[in-house]
Protein backbone atom coordinates (compact mmCIF):
# COMPACT_ATOMS: atom_id res chain seq x y z
CA UNK A 1 0.00 0.00 0.00
CA UNK A 2 1.24 3.68 -0.32
CA UNK A 3 0.34 6.52 2.42
CA UNK A 4 -3.24 7.20 0.50
CA UNK A 5 -4.30 3.67 0.26
CA UNK A 6 -3.57 2.98 3.87
CA UNK A 7 -5.45 6.37 5.17
CA UNK A 8 -8.10 5.33 3.26
CA UNK A 9 -8.16 1.80 4.37
CA UNK A 10 -8.45 2.97 7.97
CA UNK A 11 -10.94 5.79 7.66
CA UNK A 12 -13.39 3.61 5.40
CA UNK A 13 -12.63 -0.44 6.61
CA UNK A 14 -11.61 -0.18 10.19
CA UNK A 15 -13.79 2.64 11.07
CA UNK A 16 -10.62 3.57 13.25
CA UNK A 17 -10.74 7.40 12.08
CA UNK A 18 -13.78 8.47 12.90
CA UNK A 19 -12.45 11.73 15.31
CA UNK A 20 -11.58 14.60 12.95
CA UNK A 21 -8.73 14.96 15.03
CA UNK A 22 -6.72 12.05 14.88
CA UNK A 23 -8.13 11.34 11.12
CA UNK A 24 -6.13 14.96 10.30
CA UNK A 25 -3.23 14.02 12.48
CA UNK A 26 -2.98 10.50 10.34
CA UNK A 27 -3.01 12.66 7.22
CA UNK A 28 -0.44 14.90 7.71
CA UNK A 29 2.21 12.99 9.45
CA UNK A 30 4.22 10.23 7.43
CA UNK A 31 4.92 6.71 9.36
CA UNK A 32 7.46 6.39 6.59
CA UNK A 33 9.26 9.36 8.53
CA UNK A 34 9.14 7.31 11.67
CA UNK A 35 10.41 3.65 10.38
CA UNK A 36 14.24 2.56 9.47
CA UNK A 37 15.86 2.53 5.70
CA UNK A 38 15.46 -1.04 5.59
CA UNK A 39 11.64 -1.16 6.22
CA UNK A 40 10.32 2.35 4.32
CA UNK A 41 8.74 0.12 1.62
CA UNK A 42 6.52 -1.44 4.40
CA UNK A 43 5.88 1.71 6.03
CA UNK A 44 2.30 1.43 4.73
CA UNK A 45 1.15 -1.76 5.46
CA UNK A 46 -1.10 -2.07 8.22
CA UNK A 47 1.45 -4.37 10.63
CA UNK A 48 3.98 -3.45 13.54
CA UNK A 49 7.88 -2.88 11.95
CA UNK A 50 10.89 -3.28 14.19
CA UNK A 51 12.52 0.10 14.98
CA UNK A 52 15.62 -1.29 16.56
CA UNK A 53 16.43 -2.38 20.03
CA UNK A 54 13.72 -5.01 20.66
CA UNK A 55 11.07 -2.50 19.78
CA UNK A 56 8.28 -1.40 17.43
CA UNK A 57 6.21 0.90 16.09
CA UNK A 58 2.75 -0.39 16.14
CA UNK A 59 0.35 -1.20 13.41
CA UNK A 60 -1.37 1.81 12.21
CA UNK A 61 -4.82 0.36 12.88
CA UNK A 62 -4.06 -0.33 16.67
CA UNK A 63 -2.10 3.33 17.16
CA UNK A 64 -5.45 4.59 15.45
CA UNK A 65 -8.08 2.52 17.94
CA UNK A 66 -5.65 3.63 21.03
CA UNK A 67 -5.67 7.18 20.07
CA UNK A 68 -9.72 7.32 19.44
CA UNK A 69 -9.53 5.99 23.33
CA UNK A 70 -7.69 7.94 24.60
CA UNK A 71 -10.22 11.25 23.17
CA UNK A 72 -7.53 14.07 23.45
CA UNK A 73 -8.35 17.36 22.48
CA UNK A 74 -7.08 20.51 21.36
CA UNK A 75 -5.05 22.19 24.42
CA UNK A 76 -4.60 19.19 26.42
CA UNK A 77 -1.62 18.22 28.65
CA UNK A 78 -0.67 14.79 26.96
CA UNK A 79 1.81 12.13 27.96
CA UNK A 80 3.28 9.43 25.69
CA UNK A 81 4.65 6.43 27.85
CA UNK A 82 6.94 4.55 25.67
CA UNK A 83 7.51 7.21 22.69
CA UNK A 84 9.73 4.80 20.45
CA UNK A 85 10.89 6.99 17.31
CA UNK A 86 7.80 8.90 18.10
CA UNK A 87 5.40 8.29 15.76
CA UNK A 88 2.59 8.88 18.46
CA UNK A 89 4.24 11.93 19.99
CA UNK A 90 4.25 13.62 16.64
CA UNK A 91 0.51 12.55 15.98
CA UNK A 92 -0.76 13.50 20.04
CA UNK A 93 1.62 16.85 18.86
CA UNK A 94 -1.43 17.29 15.99
CA UNK A 95 -3.92 16.59 17.85
CA UNK A 96 -3.64 18.64 20.62
CA UNK A 97 -2.04 21.74 18.45
CA UNK A 98 -0.18 24.72 19.90
CA UNK A 99 -2.12 25.46 23.03
CA UNK A 100 -1.49 22.20 24.21
CA UNK A 101 1.38 20.24 25.11
CA UNK A 102 2.69 16.15 25.07
CA UNK A 103 5.88 14.58 27.08
CA UNK A 104 7.17 11.69 25.11
CA UNK A 105 9.16 9.34 27.56
CA UNK A 106 11.38 6.64 25.95
CA UNK A 107 13.98 4.97 28.33
CA UNK A 108 16.32 3.19 25.29
CA UNK A 109 18.73 5.97 24.86
CA UNK A 110 19.02 5.13 21.28
CA UNK A 111 15.81 5.07 20.55
CA UNK A 112 15.20 8.58 22.32
CA UNK A 113 17.60 10.33 20.24
CA UNK A 114 16.09 8.74 16.39
CA UNK A 115 12.94 9.68 18.02
CA UNK A 116 14.65 13.49 18.71
CA UNK A 117 15.42 13.50 14.81
CA UNK A 118 12.29 12.54 13.55
CA UNK A 119 10.54 14.90 15.85
CA UNK A 120 12.53 17.45 14.30
CA UNK A 121 11.01 17.16 10.49
CA UNK A 122 8.39 18.51 11.87
CA UNK A 123 8.97 21.60 14.14
CA UNK A 124 6.32 21.20 16.94
CA UNK A 125 6.60 23.51 20.27
CA UNK A 126 4.45 21.57 22.28
CA UNK A 127 6.47 18.52 21.75
CA UNK A 128 9.26 17.28 24.06
CA UNK A 129 11.11 13.75 24.70
CA UNK A 130 12.72 12.96 27.49
CA UNK A 131 14.78 10.13 29.03
CA UNK A 132 12.22 7.53 30.87
CA UNK A 133 12.90 7.08 34.73
CA UNK A 134 12.69 3.74 36.17
CA UNK A 135 9.17 4.59 37.75
CA UNK A 136 6.58 5.14 35.21
CA UNK A 137 5.47 7.73 33.56
CA UNK A 138 6.35 11.11 35.55
CA UNK A 139 5.80 11.44 39.40
CA UNK A 140 5.02 14.48 40.18
CA UNK A 141 2.88 16.11 37.32
CA UNK A 142 -0.25 15.54 35.86
CA UNK A 143 -1.89 15.00 32.82
CA UNK A 144 -4.77 15.44 31.04
CA UNK A 145 -4.42 12.05 28.68
CA UNK A 146 -1.99 9.32 29.52
CA UNK A 147 -1.23 6.87 26.58
CA UNK A 148 1.18 3.62 26.99
CA UNK A 149 2.58 1.73 24.30
CA UNK A 150 4.12 -1.02 25.85
CA UNK A 151 2.58 -3.82 28.16
CA UNK A 152 2.29 -4.77 31.52
CA UNK A 153 1.52 -7.04 33.83
CA UNK A 154 -0.90 -4.96 36.10
CA UNK A 155 -1.81 -1.66 35.72
CA UNK A 156 1.67 0.29 36.95
CA UNK A 157 0.52 1.20 40.17
CA UNK A 158 1.73 5.40 40.30
CA UNK A 159 0.33 5.91 37.49
CA UNK A 160 -3.11 6.88 38.25
CA UNK A 161 -2.09 9.54 40.49
CA UNK A 162 -0.88 11.08 37.08
CA UNK A 163 -3.97 11.48 35.18
CA UNK A 164 -6.44 14.59 35.95
CA UNK A 165 -10.05 14.17 37.00
CA UNK A 166 -12.04 14.02 33.68
CA UNK A 167 -8.95 12.29 31.93
CA UNK A 168 -8.26 9.24 29.84
CA UNK A 169 -5.10 6.48 30.30
CA UNK A 170 -5.38 4.00 27.59
CA UNK A 171 -2.34 1.48 28.28
CA UNK A 172 -1.86 -2.62 27.30
CA UNK A 173 -1.92 -4.47 30.19
CA UNK A 174 -1.24 -8.01 28.92
CA UNK A 175 -2.98 -8.74 25.46
CA UNK A 176 -5.77 -6.48 26.12
CA UNK A 177 -5.71 -2.83 25.75
CA UNK A 178 -7.56 -0.63 28.75
CA UNK A 179 -9.43 2.48 28.62
CA UNK A 180 -9.45 3.69 32.05
CA UNK A 181 -11.12 7.00 33.08
CA UNK A 182 -11.32 9.38 36.24
CA UNK A 183 -14.80 11.29 36.25
CA UNK A 184 -14.92 14.88 37.41
CA UNK A 185 -15.43 13.54 40.84
CA UNK A 186 -12.11 11.60 40.72
CA UNK A 187 -13.80 8.24 40.64
CA UNK A 188 -12.21 5.51 38.44
CA UNK A 189 -13.95 3.36 35.15
CA UNK A 190 -12.19 1.28 32.78
CA UNK A 191 -12.96 -1.07 30.25
CA UNK A 192 -11.10 -3.48 28.59
CA UNK A 193 -10.39 -4.85 24.86
CA UNK A 194 -8.95 -7.95 24.22
CA UNK A 195 -6.81 -9.38 21.49
CA UNK A 196 -4.07 -7.35 20.93
CA UNK A 197 0.44 -8.02 21.36
CA UNK A 198 2.81 -5.40 22.47
CA UNK A 199 6.37 -5.45 23.47
CA UNK A 200 6.79 -5.56 26.94
CA UNK A 201 7.10 -2.28 29.51
CA UNK A 202 10.78 -2.06 30.89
Amino acid sequence: MNRDELNERLISETCVLENPLIRSAFLKVDRADFVGLDYKVEAYEDYALPIGFGQTISQPTTVAFMLELLDAKEGDRVLDIGAGSAWTSVLLAKIVGEKGSVLGLEIVPELLSIGKENVAKYGLKQLKLEMAEKSVGKPGLTFDRILVSASSEELPENILPQLNNGGNLVLPIKDSIWKIWKDDDGNIESKEYPGFSFVPLK
